[in-house]
């Protein structure tokens, strides 16, 4: 290998291979490309500045079942570990859940909607809010956010798991249908709305989690948002859990939302049928359920373990005891991004159309992908929501990073965490909001592969795999987030 670096071969490749990057952007057509005042028409920046002066919480809740009729006559790619994978069967539905809250201050109210997929483009969530504000069905609406769940047994919304690495594995019909059904979520989430109150409680969950790459670093804190209507009716629960969602492991041939289903069972089962969303965390760098290994490569085991792990965590989630009273008020705000992408194998396939992210070109031929990152408080500085685009290593939320000596490079990580930028009482991450751009990770241990970087997995001097960097725009993404989220704070203060 030395003697290969000595004639610069893996070099000469990395050359090839940008070379070859600049050959098709040179052919790819400015209709490719957009810009940030393009696609902001449907995003709503939320509140110039914040206020505490809500009058009373009204909230409401409505689901639509995403999961097609035809899954055994049509060809639907299930996401998350391998291409060419159809579902043969639907083990629990794929939902679109939303909630609406207002606080009644005339501000306007907000929209958290989770999607139980994989993950799902920014692109595609500005349809999706097109749909819901062209409506005009929701008056006085200040702010969108939809997050996906992060099943890894869902129908392919990215488009990354089609037939093969080049093919785009999404359904054009099921993607129209997606987008309707969740504007009609939010729309009947709207129209569901009652007066109540609003209350949030914390638990920990260590046991129920792994930590598959160093530094070993989580957040183990199961937040839960109950809304209690006044007239009696169900009540409305938001549990933000920070876990991938894949205990049906790798050989999944079905359509599931994986854990989450079986938590809101419990859930379900021990309030006599409470409405129940789920939102996803911090979970890159990797954060996932503790027998993942167990049922890794063995689908029968995971089949019985998503149950388990779901009932689980519903348990731990109704075993919160220490519930505090949110005042009424909730303030928002949104930021358009754009995020440099290096990562040549997924500009690759965004010039083949599997992926659709929407991405700009500057003067110097740099690609960048357009993004969005939101902050949301709840109560009078008592939550503070830190919606991530990606899955952000816990890390950067913690600010808990890898020293010089133990980085795969060597260095520093020189970063103001999402702690450091906390106003609140309680904070917690909301991630894959608004865009998946995959893994957000600290430069000082963003680690590529020397032949084929992008392509393959890179193992550093001390034997650590860096598989995450694979499916990351690049070592630039977690500094250029983490700015542009304490720019958006600092503007409210």
């Amino acid at each position: 290998m030395e003697f290969l670096r000595f004639l610069k071969l893996p070099e000469l490749v990395r050359g090839i291979i940008s070379g070859l990057l600049s050959l098709i952007i040179l052919f790819v057509p400015n209709s490719t490309y957009t810009t940030v005042e393009e696609t902001t028409k449907y995003m709503l920046a939320g509140d110039e500045t914040f206020s505490y002066s809500g009058e009373k919480w009204t909230v409401g809740f409505a689901k639509e079942v995403l999961t097609p009729d035809d899954i055994t006559a049509e060809t639907y790619y299930i996401a998350g570990y391998n291409t060419n994978n159809p579902a043969k069967s639907v083990l629990d539905d794929m939902y679109a859940k939303a909630v609406y809250l207002d606080d009644n201050s005339g501000r306007g109210g907000v929209v958290i909607c989770a999607v139980d997929c994989v993950g799902i483009s920014r692109k595609d969530i500005n349809d999706i809010r097109k749909i819901v504000i062209e409506s005009g069905k929701i008056p006085n609406l200040k702010s969108i956010n939809i997050c996906a769940t992060h099943t890894h047994s869902a129908i392919d919304t990215q488009g990354l798991w089609g037939k093969n690495f080049l093919s785009d594995g999404k359904n054009e019909k099921f993607m129209n249908r997606l987008k309707e059904l969740t504007a009609k979520a939010i729309i009947n989430a709207y129209d569901a709305r009652k007066d109540g109150n609003l209350y949030f409680g914390t638990a920990e969950s260590e046991k129920l989690l792994t930590d598959t790459r160093t530094p070993i670093d989580y957040d183990a804190t199961i937040t839960r948002i109950r809304f209690d209507p006044a007239d009696g009716s169900k009540d409305t629960y938001i549990v933000n859990f920070a876990c991938h969602a894949e205990c049906l492991g790798a050989r999944t041939t079905v359509v599931s939302a994986d854990f989450p289903a079986y938590m809101e069972k419990e859930m379900a089962e021990q309030t006599g049928g409470a409405n129940v969303v789920f939102i996803n965390g911090a979970i890159g760098g990797l954060i996932t359920c503790e027998k993942l290994d167990d049922v890794l490569r063995n689908f029968e085991l995971g089949l019985e373990y998503v149950k388990e792990f779901g009932k689980d965590v519903g348990a731990v989630v109704m075993s919160i005891n220490n519930e505090i009273a949110l005042e009424p008020a909730i303030n928002v705000k949104t930021k358009a991004i754009e995020i440099k992408c290096d990562n040549t194998a997924l500009l690759l396939v965004r010039f083949l159309g599997v992926l659709n992210n929407d991405i700009s070109k500057d003067k110097d031929k740099n690609i960048s992908i357009i993004s969005e990152t939101s902050y949301m408080e709840l109560g009078n500085k008592q939550i503070g929501i830190y919606m991530i685009p990606g899955e952000l290593s816990p890390e950067l939320e913690s600010g808990n990073f890898l020293s010089a000596e133990e980085s795969a490079n060597g260095t520093d990580a020189d970063y103001k965490s999402l702690s450091d930028m906390s106003r609140c009482e309680h904070n917690f991450v909301i991630g894959l909001c608004n865009d998946e751009l995959g893994y957000i990770i600290p430069e000082n241990d963003f680690y590529l592969h020397e032949w084929l970087p992008y392509f393959n997995n890179a193992v550093d001097e001390s034997g650590r795999k860096h598989y995450e960097e694979t499916n990351s725009l690049g070592p630039n993404a977690a500094g250029e987030i983490l700015d542009a989220m304490d720019e958006l704070i600092d503007s409210i203060n």
